[in-house]
């Protein structure tokens, strides 16, 4: 979230909070800090069946004023003694945020992850708007999609959106039908100014009196969550315990600025078959439990795979149905185990889900909207200075445990089609940014009957992705085929029927006596017997 300020008559300034401030302090060049995606698009539904990039041009500029984010861009304060600031960048260029290219032959499924990483390792020009989508055509050779398609490679920097407010740039960005006319609104959008470094400075002064007493605000806001988690966890609501604790693996050391991504696309349906395996289980734990046996396959085929379990985080969006179109991150977290010691899946399923019942348990207690609103209040000064120190010492290989071992956001899409200038969207995939200690990180997202697991990595962490994809591919196979195999239940033969009591004699004759006079009545013309 953000707060609004007005400065110098008309300009308004809107000041980056805690969460958001930190994804810009923890920048550096081998941990660019964007979040984006692997789109494609099928054109045939377009007018003539074809798009060209003019018309991808034309279609976003005529629905930026859907957006906050397209052309906004940050100030830094001086020395990084606040928070930075967005301001409507005044020397605002769409064609420099939409770029062109093409794969050459034979163009690939592994060719356009290697262009996407490419893309996707660079940082952004954090002097402008923090985006960059770049349309990558020469897809021919990707089996599984209509010959024509071309990709769509984004990257919006984290301190403008979440997962949840990356959707709605989505949503800005595209429509439910492929001739949709442009909004009828005009766009009344104006360029501000960059405000001047003493303007900044004196701004910074006015934070740094108030924040103690934002500081208390915020603790007294807790207070009831902190006692209300003491309480459960002395109740035994849940519990805390040192399989918490996550162990080191290859993916928790320094990373190198260079990048690897790759995913596997699977029916929704699957997914939500698997979740049936276990009571209680959520399509998020059907997820966990897939990458925990992924996880497995990879570790252990390297002679690395832990004893204990290895740990995830799991971000959760608090972001309320008024703050949609913020721009910002509105997100606490939860660190659940995947099962990476079990063999057996379904076992592996059946403890994800009760662990992430017990982190689930425990969020709530402390309250997570608490958990974000706390972010806000740091101090920047202090935040930018940690973040620096923690990457230029290389702390993360300097012994210091992991707080976790990977990141696996869950990003639900759109239950329902939907076109950009026109073109179908066929399928999509999340790309994640990294940071030291975390080498892996992966995105799982749903589309109209499409699930799709995606991970971004540090090539130097993960030299072979395609095997890792593999392990993805294999751990889904293995729980999907015990959700489609039969039951107990299922395979009991059915039960005999229960033999009727004898009845004594004196009945039996009786019985017999009615059956007789039964059958010689019905032996008689219907006619006659109707008429009697």
């Amino acid at each position: 979230m953000t707060r609004t300020t007005r400065a110098a008559g008309e300009m308004r300034l809107r000041q980056l909070q805690g969460m958001d401030a930190s994804f810009v302090a923890l920048e550096t060049k081998n941990s660019p800090m964007h979040i984006g995606s692997i789109l494609i698009y099928n054109p045939a539904t377009a007018p003539g069946g074809f798009v060209r990039f003019k018309d991808i041009l034309a279609f976003f500029e005529s629905r930026m004023q859907l957006s906050r984010t397209i052309r906004q861009r940050l100030v830094r304060v001086p020395f990084d003694l606040d928070y930075p600031y967005w301001i409507e960048d005044p020397d605002f260029d769409l064609e420099y945020h939409l770029r062109h290219v093409a794969l050459p032959q034979p163009g690939d499924w592994r060719q356009l992850c290697i262009q996407a990483a490419r893309i996707f390792a660079r940082p952004l020009d954090l002097t402008r708007p923090p985006w960059e989508f770049t349309v990558v055509e020469g897809l021919d050779g990707i089996e599984g999609i209509p010959k024509g398609c071309y990709a769509m490679v984004t990257k919006v920097h984290h301190a403008a959106i979440d997962g949840m407010s990356g959707i709605d740039l989505m949503e800005a960005m595209h429509t439910l039908d492929p001739d949709e006319p442009p909004p009828a609104a005009p766009d009344d959008w104006k360029p501000g100014k960059v405000p001047n470094p003493a303007e900044l400075l004196g701004k910074s002064y006015f934070n740094a009196i108030t924040n103690p007493m934002k500081q208390l605000e915020v603790a007294a806001k807790a207070a009831p969550g902190l006692a209300k988690a003491i309480k459960g966890l002395a109740a035994k609501e849940f519990s805390v315990g040192r399989e918490m604790i996550a162990p080191r693996t290859r993916f928790n050391k320094v990373i190198s600025p260079h990048r690897v991504v790759e995913g596997r696309s699977v029916p929704l349906a699957d997914i939500k078959a698997i979740r049936t395996l276990v009571q209680g289980a959520k399509v998020n734990d059907a997820f966990l439990a897939i990458i925990g046996g992924a996880l497995r396959k990879y570790l252990q085929k390297h002679g690395e795979l832990p004893e204990k379990s290895l740990t995830a985080m799991a971000p959760i969006s608090v972001r309320s149905k008024e703050e949609k179109g913020d721009m910002g991150n509105q997100v606490a977290a939860m660190v659940v185990q995947l099962g990476s010691h079990i063999e057996d899946p379904v076992e592996r399923l059946t403890y994800v889900q009760s662990k992430t019942t017990n982190s689930k348990t425990m969020t709530e207690a402390i309250g997570a909207r608490n958990m974000t609103e706390a972010s806000k209040v740091s101090p920047a000064l202090w935040m930018s200075l940690g973040a620096q120190l923690y990457t230029r010492l290389g702390l993360a290989n300097r012994g210091m445990g992991p707080a976790f071992n990977t990141v696996v956001t869950n990003v639900p899409g759109p239950p329902v089609p939907i076109y950009s200038a026109g073109a179908r969207l066929e399928s999509m995939m999340g790309l994640i940014c990294l940071t030291d200690s975390m080498g892996l990180a992966h995105v799982v997202q749903s589309y109209t009957d499409e699930a799709t697991i995606a991970f971004t990595a540090c090539r130097e962490l993960m030299p072979d992705p395609e095997f890792y994809a593999q392990c993805l591919e294999d751990s889904f196979h293995e729980l999907r085929d015990a959700a489609r195999a039969p039951t107990p239940a299922d395979t009991k033969p059915a039960p005999k029927k229960r033999a009727a009591p004898k009845k004594p004699a004196a009945e039996k004759s009786r019985a017999k006596g009615t059956k007789r006079a039964a059958n010689r009545s019905s032996s008689q013309p219907k006619s006659r017997r109707s008429a009697s």
